[in-house]
């Protein structure tokens, strides 16, 4: 506003000096209100927004992320089971006895109350507390990599609503430029049989051309709706103007070597490595178990009458026969081990083949591209072509009215291989694990799993690390 009076003085000074500066500065001061006043343009919304909005927005993340802290407190239960356990006991006793006398029957009622104090901790039990944290620890870098597939999955959708909005917006146009020629095309004919140079036959050709035109673009606005709801649905409101989308991100030149970071990045291949991991370490616990416990404890009891009773112990106990339970968890954890194994043998294999098909289809979405661009060239060189003739005689409203069909087709295949392609794209790299807002570079804060995880790993009570913890969980809430 200061910077506007200094150049709106500056224009009325030289008002004064003369008519043509006059003249002048006004026409200048009108310029210079019709920029101030003009409406600004919105940008365009671009696919990186599009990723952003899909991001920050997801249902899916949340949930998530919930579960993730969920069993990031699985770790702070284990470190729970090695410190002590401190209870507090007050308890009161009420008793009305009848004692026989030489008198008779005499009522003896009396009231006692204890208050105690005791604790008790596991002192050595063999390593299985110790095999239960690390076991709940490769738990939780399992769970953060199941939450990365699901990013990715988010990111794919947002990718696929953007492309599809895009391309559902031009098949629009292309059938309104479809129904305005062919109504071009119609008019002309109504003239060339008013003047008798075509038949009843070219008018109702054309006629019938206009409705099918009209009723492909009535299904036309219908999947444009139907892509504005998905787009919604992901990213969490419809889209406004969409940007071109950007040069896509750069691809392995080969197969091998798309396959080759699949098997190193792959968020359900690494989830499973970490799962093998932490069967590996309930089989080692279900086979401590059987070693049993060293506990102590120790505790002291205060009554009524202020008399304190204290007392400590050491026990060792290690079961001898549970009717074969134990032997049976043994069993079990070592089955589902091998399960584990054996999921990441074949997730394995369906996560190289996943990159293989996103592969060929991204072949196939290049090389479609290609032909249609070649087909386009020629649908409109034959179009030009016939329209001329047809001008000459040489050609029927239905000749021209096909080769107009030909030409929007060729532009409808080329909106599909186009899209096909760039979607194509983004799965190849979902497939290859790469599919997130880091490697896509976003420039956004992202969720960070080790803010939670370190506030609650060692199982604080009151101290400076709960603190942090409620301020993480602040910061989480929407």
């Amino acid at each position: 506003m200061i910077g506007g009076g200094g150049m709106m003085a500056r224009l009325a000074g030289g008002r004064r000096q003369g008519g043509s500066g006059g003249r002048v500065s006004r026409l200048a001061l009108l310029s210079v209100l019709a920029v101030l006043a003009a409406p600004v343009t919105a940008a365009a919304q671009t696919l990186a927004d599009t990723l952003v909005a899909a991001y920050e927005t997801s249902n899916l993340l949340d949930q998530n992320r919930a579960v993730l802290r969920a069993a990031d407190e699985d770790v702070a239960l284990a470190v729970s089971a090695l410190r002590p356990v401190v209870s507090f006991i007050a308890s009161a006793t009420a008793t009305n006895a009848r004692v026989a006398t030489m008198a008779g029957d005499v009522r003896n009622r009396d009231l006692a109350g204890t208050l105690s104090l005791q604790a008790e901790i596991t002192l050595y039990d063999f390593g299985r507390n110790r095999l239960a944290i690390d076991a709940a620890q490769a738990t939780v870098l399992a769970t953060r990599e199941a939450l990365v597939g699901l990013e990715q999955r988010v990111l794919l959708s947002a990718v696929q609503a953007f492309m599809q909005v895009r391309a559902a917006s031009s098949a629009v146009g292309l059938r309104e430029s479809n129904v305005r020629v062919i109504t071009q095309e119609l008019r002309a004919a109504r003239d060339r049989f008013e003047v008798g140079e075509i038949t009843r036959t070219d008018v109702a050709i054309a006629e019938a051309r206009l409705a099918s035109a009209r009723a492909q673009l009535a299904a036309a606005q219908g999947d444009l709706a139907i892509a504005r709801e998905a787009f919604k649905a992901v990213t969490g409101a419809y889209p406004g103007q969409l940007a071109a989308p950007p040069r896509p991100p750069a691809l392995p030149g080969s197969l091998d070597a798309a396959q080759a970071v699949a098997r190193d990045r792959h968020p359900a291949i690494r989830q499973l490595q970490h799962e093998v991991t932490a069967a590996d370490l309930n089989v080692a616990r279900a086979a401590a178990a059987r070693l049993g416990s060293v506990t102590g404890s120790a505790g002291v009891t205060v009554d009524d009458d202020r008399r304190d009773r204290s007392s400590v112990a050491l026990r060792y106990s290690r079961p001898l026969y549970t009717g074969g339970q134990q032997p049976a968890l043994a069993r079990q954890a070592a089955a589902r081990r091998d399960a584990v194994r054996a999921g990441l043998h074949q997730s394995t294999v369906e996560v190289l083949q996943e990159v293989g098909r996103a592969w060929a289809q991204l072949g196939v979405a290049v090389a479609s591209l290609e032909a249609s661009e070649r087909r386009i060239e020629a649908a409109q060189t034959a179009f030009e072509g016939v329209q001329q003739e047809a001008a000459l005689g040489a050609r029927t409203t239905l000749d021209v009215l096909n080769a107009e069909q030909e030409l929007l087709d060729a532009r409808a295949a080329r909106l599909d291989a186009d899209t096909g392609r760039y979607i194509a794209v983004y799965a190849l790299l979902a497939s290859m694990g790469l599919l997130t807002v880091e490697h896509l570079g976003l420039g956004i804060p992202t969720y960070d799993p080790e803010a939670y995880f370190n506030a609650v790993r060692n199982a604080p009570s009151r101290s400076p690390q709960g603190e942090q913890l409620d301020r993480v969980l602040r910061r989480l809430q929407p």
